[in-house]
Formats: structure tokens, sequence, C-alpha cells
């Protein structure tokens, strides 16, 4: 008879996740569809106030150009104010940590009780993190604050992610005109499509059904067009 011996274990993964914590993928999506909904219904209303020409095409780069520096600028300002907050607070916990280690470890043991473990076992993992000041520190923000001090969001790089997502999305409309379009037809075709394929692909990224997010962003795009090219044609009309 074989007797087999039983393998030790390992930690084996079975699967994998994405990464979610980068700081990039907000800034992007929202600075994509910004660019694209805001760029086309600008030349929208330009064009339906004084018909498409070389006024088009001015403020179709002023707003691309404008637009990618107001994003970029208001998402540095934005995730660098809450990057400086999280540190503070860290350092607020770091402070504690070394003025009253029982007490955070009691506090710590407290937190895993109420998460089900018996108070003995709760007891000795909270001692067993504390061991080491800097893997306490590390818990303790996660469980306190839920971030990660070890991977807090970038501005640099939200800043960045927006602005040339942004600018991306902005150039979709603006593009045919900066080749000869005489009209809005092709610049609106060209933004619907994208519009419906980025909303789409998102859609996908986040594991949502991806003709709903597709037909959600193209029917945003269409009513901002739409509205704008209306109030641009009034206007024309009631200045000529």
């Amino acid at each position: 008879m074989t007797v087999e011996l039983a393998r030790p274990y390992s930690p084996e993964k079975h699967h994998s996740h994405r990464d979610v914590t980068g700081g990039w993928l907000r800034p992007a999506v929202f600075g994509a569809m910004d660019g694209l909904v805001s760029n086309v219904a600008l030349i929208a209303g330009v064009v339906g106030a004084a018909g498409a020409g070389r006024g088009a095409v001015l403020a179709g780069f002023a707003g691309l150009v404008a637009g990618a520096c107001s994003m970029a600028a208001g998402e540095y300002t934005s995730v660098r104010s809450q990057t400086e907050l999280m540190r503070a607070e860290i350092a607020v916990e770091r402070r504690e940590l070394a003025r009253n280690p029982d007490g955070e470890r009691a506090e710590l043991a407290a937190l895993y009780r109420s998460r089900g473990l018996d108070a003995d076992l709760a007891r000795r993992v909270a001692e067993g993190l504390s061991a080491d000041p800097e893997q306490a520190l590390r818990v303790h923000v996660r469980e306190e604050l839920g971030v990660d001090p070890d991977d807090l969001p970038s501005p640099y790089l939200a800043a960045g992610s927006s602005f040339l997502a942004f600018a991306a999305g902005a150039l979709v409309p603006l593009a045919p005109f900066l080749f000869g379009a005489s009209g809005l037809f092709l610049a609106l075709a060209l933004s619907m499509v994208a519009l419906f394929g980025f909303g789409a692909a998102v859609a996908v990224m986040t594991a949502r059904p991806w003709w709903l997010g597709g037909l959600r962003q193209l029917g945003l795009g269409a009513v901002a067009a739409a509205v704008t090219f209306g109030l641009g044609h009034l206007l024309g009309v009631a200045v000529s």
C-alpha cells in the first residue's frame, strides 16, 4: 500500500485582480468623456450660431487647450490636497502609536474581536502585528483610515492622465475641421461613434454591459450637442 505524504500548504493565488488604486482611471475616464462632450457641444454651438468655418476651428482648439489645462490643474489640486490630508492623518496615527502603544494594541484587538475572532486569538494577532512599529502603522492606517500608506494617489499621475485624456477626447470633434470639413455632420458622427465606443470600453472594464455603457455615453453627448447647437442657432439669429 502506498502512503502519500501530505504536501505542505503554500499560499497559491487562483485569481488575480486589476490595479484599482493607481489613481489614473478616474481622471482619464472623466477627462476623455469631458473632452468629447464639452468640445463637440462647444463646436456645435459655434456652428449653430455662425456656421462652420474658421470660427469652429478656433473655438474647438481653444476648448481643447483650455479644457485640458483646467482639468489637469483641477485634478492636481484635488489629489494633492487629498494626499496631504492622508499624510497628516497618518502622522497623527504614528504619534499615537509612539505615545500609547498599549492602547493602540488593545484597540486593534477589539477590532478583530468585532470581526469574529475570540478574545485570546484577537489579542495574539494584535500583539504579533504590533511587534514591528512600521507594520503596526500600516495595519492601523488601513483599518482606521481605509487607505494604503504605501500606495497613496499621485497628483502628477492624475493631472497627466486627465490632461492627455481630455486632449484626446476633445480632438475627435475638432479633427474633421482641421482636415477641411465644411459642415458639422462628420464631426458629430465621429463624436457619437467615439462616445459609444468609449462608453462601451469603460463598461467592459467595470464589468457592466457594453451596450448599456455605450448608449448611456452616446445619449449624454447627443443631448449636450443638441442643446448647445439650438442655443447657438437662437443666439446667431438674435444677433443677426
